[in-house]
């Protein structure tokens, strides 16, 4: 069942997408070789609970972490840890906020010191394929407009869509309906209708779509250890063009 939101619980969101943003620029500025990832999940906990909230990931069905870092061949759900960060990784940071019982959700992709130039342009491509389909995020549209404009930018570009992990709603819970691939044919899908809050993150490959899950029951990789990149917003439709909560 897609939970449609009232004003005042969009507002509510629009506090704990704030948190998201600015936690993602905070985080931003650490990220550099030598650091590692556990410095950075240490980071980001203590900028989100010195606002009285909460890190939505740690503990989140086990998952130890307040972030999830996924570096260069890692698509998502990467554990922080001791690995130190090189010049020309990429990494790909997910945070999510509890702000007074409401979730905020995003995530961005950076680039290590200086990087190749087809890392930049995965990174590019990726989160303008986030934008080509917030294009079609409108009241009227079906859910797979999304989907397959997202799509289509990214292959366009040479590159490929991850299959097995899709966008979602969100709200009171982490993961609501609907699931959103970002991936199909157009005119799929339920209506889109003021007051759907969605997360919507393409996770783009440089190689094949197809994946697999480490032995720590958390890390996706893809199955030919290319790059990968993975951007997010929490979004609002409105009776005009969709809202993004999670940029300031």
């Amino acid at each position: 069942m897609i939970i449609l939101k009232s004003s005042r619980e969009i507002e509510k969101m629009k506090r704990a997408g704030k948190l998201v943003a600015e936690t993602h620029e905070y985080i931003r500025e650490l990220i550099r070789p030598g650091i590692t990832t556990k410095e950075l999940d240490e980071a980001a906990y203590e900028f989100i609970t010195k606002y009285n909230s909460k890190p939505a990931f740690k503990g989140y069905h086990g998952f130890p972490g307040s972030i999830c870092a996924s570096i260069n061949n890692e698509v998502v759900h990467g554990i922080p840890g001791l690995k130190k960060l090189n010049d020309g990784d990429i990494i790909s940071i997910d945070i999510g906020t509890i702000v007074d019982g409401y979730y905020g959700d995003a995530a961005r992709t950076h680039g290590v010191g200086d990087i190749s130039e087809k890392a930049d342009n995965l990174i590019k491509v990726t989160r303008d394929s986030f934008f080509e389909g917030i294009k079609y995020a409108k009241e009227g549209h079906r859910l797979s407009d999304i989907s397959h404009a997202i799509q289509k930018h990214v292959e366009s570009n040479g590159f490929s869509v991850v299959r097995d992990y899709v966008g979602h709603g969100i709200g009171q819970q982490m993961h609501e309906d609907p699931q959103i691939p970002h991936f199909g044919p157009p005119g799929k899908g339920p209506r889109l209708r003021k007051g759907m809050v969605l997360a919507i993150e393409p996770m783009v490959n440089e190689g094949t779509f197809k994946v697999k899950v480490l032995e720590d029951d958390w890390t996706v990789v893809t199955l030919d250890n290319k790059l990968s990149a993975h951007y997010e917003n929490t979004i609002v439709i409105t009776d005009g063009e969709p809202e993004i909560l999670t940029i300031v």
